[in-house]
């Protein structure tokens, strides 16, 4: 109080020019601002109260006086009395920040104080001055002007000349004060932006980029101090070249309104190109500053959405892609983005919820529309944390804006979202199940050919909807006989339509007529098998009380396979169909295989085989000895097609003949390698002896003669199994003698082969597979096998003594990897 009274007293002016007074002021005015305005201190809500009432009376009753004093002060004592006027600009960086700027930051107080930078025992003080005066609060167009006029002066004066200056604690303070501009230059330039002052943001943007080249020269300064009052503007300025690039990005992401979405030639080409680029560029400014870019992209989102009703269609649909962008940019396991980092997930979640909520899923573009869902679907977990926008989200799939969307772009891509949707949300969507399926219900209709009326949806925009069908009903929580219920009101209008266009193709003579009904019946059995992807196992078929349906219609497809016409699309889409049973009904599907088994081996084809094994192989693995006599039943047939297939003379430059065969043959020995991997080898074995032989020697033939690794390998794997299997005293009779004659040799015929290119990875397997086969030969028969190795085959290869007593030895070891790599070198010299 006693302080602040002298300040007041009308006789201050009268001793302000006396140096012992001025002294005695300034410890007395800094003694005030250490006690009254200085943040480090803690104080109470009290002296709180007491500090803004001084600053508020000095502001209003001393300040204008002290400034003026000041300012004579500093231009009357710079030259005899030095430290007087440091210790006075120690007071005008002290009051600044809390005093009218105004009174400061004008051309005359500023112009002294840049007077002063150019005397020695001053211009520290000076820097100081200036910095604080920098570091006020102001208007950013303002702080800018000011900013600019300083480095003017300064550059002007030579201050920019960093290399030329000695002083190094006169440059620490220099390059703290240019610190200080840059970094209020970049906030100037980031209200701006915020703000959406365009013009005075770039201003600010071109007042900063002029500074770089006096901040790189401090920056690399020998002395560290001068260096590091610089990095808080050099990380600033980087910040800044960050969002610069961000923005540049965002908008170059724009479409232009000259952009056709109905006929997308090679420009619209080019510009997907572009954007992947740009997405690629936005996503490595992600891994540098995530926090950055989801501020950048929050602040565009939030300003474009909040006018979506008046933007241009640009504007929104590129709002609306950097959020989905994000999902990318800022990764989270398992699509869950709104848990983990709050920072990241408050914002996410805000967005999600201006988009649903916005309304903006009505905008009449077909890109905004495609960007919506695809957002949505994006962030389908956002809806398990708020539920409550499900329903309305659930709408706008299901009407016009989206499968009934007036673009069939729109509507394709919306029937396979609109299936992850429900597929993540299905538990949150029980009341709304029954509802859902009445309004699909017109989408889920089998179109017959003679219809005429272009479709909604295409047929495979109709496999997601059936699927999504099935999701709905199998995951519901109603009662089994519900499900049965609704499940069997989805298939039997399919099932009722089947049998009515079967009868159609079966008495249709024009070959284009065949096959559009053919197509149909195909997507028919598709629709039918995609409602099945719903279920995991018999268990839950059971569970739904779904069995009988499904028999039903498998009772109801089987028929077509011995359609006489279009046999070939026909036999795949039951075939496929019973793949889906396997799984979902297990051994309930088991009466039907052989019917089913006889047509589809009725005049049949290369790929026709070839994709049959399959389905054999899945049942023999699956249920084994429950089918050992349907695989006993079926096998020679089978096999005698195949046989026949193979045995067709084709053209030599037919080349997809060739490969087709090639596929076949691969087919034909993974199913005999299925069959005795899994323990049903008596499947073979009673087929008598003249198939068993043949079936051997085609074994054998596939190992030495075809130059293809893939079949070679899996020959050597059945070879190795059998001789494990029957190779033994107690195996099949003549089945030794079938070993010393035949397998032995292809052991080492195979490799000595041209075309088997012991340089290719793929072969190098095969030779170990063959290495594998010699060893299970010894286990199973033991000395015979070494003795007959070196009295009568090797001798027979004219292998020298020392080589068949190496080969043996290495036989005789129990590493299996020693004879792979010694086979592998044996063979590689017998070929040189």
């Amino acid at each position: 109080c006693w302080s602040f009274s002298v300040l007041c007293d009308d006789h201050v002016k009268f001793f302000c020019f006396q140096v012992l007074e001025h002294q005695i002021k300034y410890r007395t005015l800094m003694a005030i601002d250490a006690e009254v305005v200085d943040r480090d201190i803690l104080h109470s809500p009290e002296e709180v109260r007491r500090n803004t009432l001084i600053k508020d009376g000095m502001r209003e009753q001393v300040i204008p006086s002290l400034v003026e004093s000041w300012y004579q002060i500093l231009g009357a004592y710079q030259q005899s009395h030095p430290e007087i006027t440091c210790q006075c600009l120690e007071v005008v960086g002290a009051y600044v920040s809390w005093i009218d700027l105004n009174l400061i930051a004008n051309d005359r107080f500023v112009n002294l104080l840049l007077s002063q930078m150019s005397v020695e025992d001053l211009r520290e003080e000076a820097c100081d001055c200036l910095f604080e005066i920098v570091n006020k609060g102001m208007d950013p167009t303002d702080k800018t002007k000011l900013v600019e006029s300083l480095c003017q002066v300064l550059q002007s004066a030579g201050f920019f000349n960093v290399d030329q200056e000695e002083d190094v604690d006169f440059l620490a303070k220099f390059s703290r004060l240019v610190n200080g501009m840059g970094q209020s230059l970049v906030l100037s330039w980031t209200k701006l932006a915020k703000g959406g002052d365009v013009k005075a943001a770039a201003e600010a943007l071109r007042a900063l980029e002029t500074k770089v080249p006096l901040l790189l020269q401090l920056l690399v300064h020998d002395d560290d101090d001068i260096s590091a009052n610089i990095v808080g503007f050099c990380y600033d300025y980087l910040n800044v070249l960050k969002q610069d690039v961000m923005l540049a990005v965002m908008k170059k992401l724009t479409y232009d309104e000259e952009y056709n979405f109905d006929n997308e030639g090679e420009d619209e080409a080019m510009f997907v190109e572009y954007r992947k680029q740009l997405k690629m560029l936005l996503d490595r400014l992600a891994q540098v500053s995530p926090d950055l870019l989801l501020e950048a992209v929050g602040r565009v989102f939030n300003n474009t959405i909040q006018r979506w009703q008046t933007a241009s269609f640009m504007e929104v649909e590129v709002a609306i892609r950097l959020l989905y962008m994000l999902g990318e940019a800022l990764p989270a396991s398992h699509g869950a983005h709104f848990s983990g980092d709050t920072a990241k997930t408050s914002a996410l979640q805000d967005m999600m919820r201006t988009l649903v909520s916005s309304g903006l899923s009505g905008y009449q573009h077909t890109s905004v529309s495609l960007e919506f869902f695809e957002t949505v679907v994006r962030y389908d977990k956002f809806f398990l944390v708020e539920p409550q926008h499900i329903p309305n989200v659930l709408m706008s799939f299901l009407d016009h804006r989206g499968l009934r969307h007036s673009s069939p772009k729109v509507r394709s891509r919306v029937a396979y979202l609109f299936s992850r949707f429900v597929k993540t949300l299905h538990k949150h969507m029980n009341s709304f199940i029954e509802d859902i399926l009445s309004r699909i219900q017109d989408l889920l209709e089998l179109a017959p050919p003679e219809n005429g009326f272009p479709a909604l949806l295409t047929s495979d925009d109709q496999l997601f909807i059936f699927e999504t069908a099935g999701v709905l009903i199998v995951h519901g929580e109603s009662p089994a006989e519900r499900k049965q219920a609704l499940m069997r009101s989805l298939l039997t209008p399919l099932t009722d339509a089947f049998r009515l266009l079967l009868a159609k193709l079966a008495s249709e003579r024009e070959e284009e007529r065949q096959a559009a009904l053919a197509d149909c019946l195909s997507h028919a059995v598709g629709f039918a098998s995609r409602t099945s992807k719903a279920f995991s196992n018999k268990q839950t078929v059971k569970q739904c009380g779904c069995t009988e349906v499904y028999r039903d219609c498998l009772q109801t497809f089987l028929p077509a396979l011995s359609c006489p016409v279009q046999r070939g699309s026909l036999r795949s889409a039951v075939r496929s169909f019973l793949h889906r049973m396997i799984i979902c009904l297990e051994e309930e599907v088991l009466p039907f295989v052989p019917a089913a088994s006889e047509h589809m081996l009725k005049d049949c084809e290369a790929k026709d085989l070839q994709e049959f094994i399959p389905l054999i192989s899945q049942i023999t693995a699956k249920f084994k000895d429950q089918v050992s006599p349907f695989l006993q039943q079926v096998f020679m047939p089978l096999v005698l097609a195949i046989f026949e297939v193979l045995c067709r003379p084709a053209e030599d430059n037919d080349q997809a003949a060739a490969l087709e065969k090639q596929m076949l043959r691969r087919s034909y020995f993974t199913f005999i390698q299925t069959i005795t991997s899994s323990g049903m080898n008596e499947v073979l074995a009673n087929q008598g002896v003249e198939n068993v032989e043949r079936v051997l020697f085609t074994i054998i033939q596939g190992a030495v003669d075809f130059p293809d690794p893939i079949a070679q390998k899996t020959c050597f794997i059945i070879l190795s199994k059998l001789v494990e299997l029957w190779g033994g005293k107690d195996g099949m009779a003549g089945f030794p003698d079938f070993i010393y004659k035949h397998i032995v040799p292809a052991c080492f015929l195979a490799p000595l082969k041209p075309s088997f290119d012991l340089t290719d990875a793929q072969t190098v397997l095969t030779l170990s597979e063959c290495a594998l086969t010699l060893k299970m030969i010894h286990l199973r028969r033991g000395p015979e096998f070494i003795q007959y190795l070196q009295q009568e085959y090797l001798p027979s290869l004219q292998v020298s003594p020392e080589i068949t007593q190496e080969v043996c030895q290495v036989l005789q070891q129990p590493d299996a990897k020693v004879l792979k790599n010694y086979m592998k070198a044996f063979f590689q010299r017998a070929k040189l």
